[in-house]
């Protein structure tokens, strides 16, 4: 009899686990061919790759592609945007992220929803191209929103956008503030909404207004969250959002001492001199310099509160 039930049991978790396994097979088979299946052409860094050869006859030459990624006149500069613009996204798409999640929790569920829906989630369901076509709409010379329109009646001289380089860090900013802010706060929305309401009902009878049930409830509660999104961001702080860089300012020229980032020097490189290889090699290198980064900071953030390390 006892026998029957431990049998029957195995058979209900089989079952169970068999419909969760076929629910997360969609998610498991893009991970396989998006993630892991390339990861076999790891070793064209090492090769100097011949379509006429072919993959696997192709000639190594060792380190080669590497050195010429880094010693190219634009080496610094791309290295430098890419990390700069990164660590301005994390800290400050952070900060606006938990910002937003705490006023939309603040509000009611009707006049969240709709807010939520039309202003903060739909411009993250716009492609780069997209965005792209739009603010060109904004920043062209001839007859741009920006230069024909709003400059004018401000008493203003027109600008011309995609020659001028130092307005493009905070545009970037900006646009990826507009398209991914309202995502990212989802997930800080489902930590403030896991928070007991009890807490905040004990803090309200001591007399805790709002600023002081954020700062001294909702913040530190938040915390683990916005440890293991942030390490996250660390792991791909040697990527770029491709379209970002290189939709949004037109490919202008002008603007590469801004706006060249690693993805978007790989792609212009291979779209001119077809080296493939090279590109496999820009590609090992972000994902090696990621992967350290997370563990150093998983290592510090254990160190310092081990309780809310990622491993």
């Amino acid at each position: 009899m006892e026998r029957t039930r431990v049998i029957s049991k195995r058979k209900g978790r089989r079952k169970q686990t068999l419909s969760l396994l076929l629910i997360a097979a969609p998610g498991i088979l893009y991970l396989l061919i998006n993630n892991y299946i390339p990861m076999l052409g790891v070793f064209l860094a090492f090769k100097d790759f011949n379509y006429m050869k072919g993959v696997f006859g192709s000639d190594w030459c060792g380190f080669q592609n590497f050195e010429f990624l880094f010693r190219t006149k634009d080496a610094f500069i791309m290295t430098r945007n890419t990390l700069l613009y990164n660590a301005a996204f994390i800290v400050i798409g952070t900060i606006f992220s938990i910002f937003v999640a705490i006023l939309l929790s603040e509000m009611g569920e009707r006049l969240r929803t709709k807010f939520f829906q039309a202003s903060l989630l739909l411009p993250n369901l716009l492609s780069w191209v997209i965005i792209g076509i739009v603010g060109y709409a904004f920043f062209n010379a001839d007859n741009g929103f920006l230069d024909k329109t709003v400059l004018p009646a401000l008493g203003l001289d027109p600008i011309s956008w995609y020659s001028t380089p130092e307005y493009w860090p905070f545009i970037l900013l900006l646009v990826f503030l507009w398209k991914n802010t309202g995502y990212t706060s989802i997930i800080y929305m489902a930590g403030i909404a896991g928070i007991s309401k009890e807490i905040y009902e004990s803090a309200q009878l001591d007399g805790a207004g709002k600023l002081k049930q954020i700062w001294y409830i909702t913040l530190p509660l938040l915390k683990p969250t916005i440890i293991i999104t942030t390490l996250m961001m660390v792991g791909r702080i040697f990527y770029s959002d491709f379209g970002l860089f290189y939709q949004v300012p037109q490919n202008a020229g002008a603007l590469f001492s801004v706006t060249q980032t690693i993805d978007t020097y790989v792609y212009r490189a291979l779209m001119t001199s077809n080296n493939v290889g090279m590109a496999a090699a820009a590609a090992l290198f972000q994902s090696v310099v990621g992967f350290v980064l997370v563990l150093g900071a998983n290592a510090l953030v254990r160190k310092l509160d081990s309780e809310n390390a990622l491993f």
